[in-house]
């Protein structure tokens, strides 16, 4: 896996269940040379087929951390807290658009179909956000896709768009 001393933005995956899901994340991550991690209990092996698969050749590109659980991600990051985390839900006030972002920050997602949980973003919700959505009967986007949202923005707000 690849390793970069200073990447774009954090994402940081908590509690993963879809393996396409996280394939197709880890190749956006090489894209953007952003670091990736994922926080467990993970909801499949990181052998999974279905993971390789969607990340395609790309995966030698992914900068990959793994975490048992949150408790060991956050122990290991306690002095990195000069970055922001910025949490992403779709049951957050704020929308994304209203987020500070710059580069190195952490952007948190949580599991495809439980998120983050009501009891772990209370204590974060000053610094979490959602994406909108208009049509009522969709609780959700799909989690490859508003990690892309919230990446790019964080990118082009951060002026990393214009380096290319």
């Amino acid at each position: 896996m690849a390793t970069r001393a200073a990447p774009t933005f954090n994402i940081v995956l908590v509690r993963p269940e879809i393996p396409q899901n996280s394939g197709s994340i880890g190749r956006l991550a090489a894209a953007a040379q952003a670091r990736l991690h994922l926080v467990g209990p993970l909801g499949f092996s990181l052998e999974d087929r279905y993971l390789k698969r969607a990340g395609l050749d790309y995966w030698p590109y992914v900068d990959l951390r793994v975490y048992r659980d949150w408790a060991e991600f956050d122990a290991l990051h306690q002095t990195m807290r000069s970055l922001a985390f910025r949490y992403f839900s779709a049951r957050a006030e704020k929308t994304y658009l209203a987020a500070d972002y710059r580069a190195g920050d952490f952007l948190v997602f949580g599991s495809e179909t439980k998120g983050l949980g009501a009891e772990f973003l209370e204590p974060r919700a000053g610094d979490a956000y959602r994406i909108p959505i208009f049509e009522p009967g969709v609780r959700s986007l799909n989690l490859a896709n508003a990690v892309s949202i919230v990446l790019y923005e964080g990118l082009r707000r951060a002026n990393f768009l214009d380096r290319e």
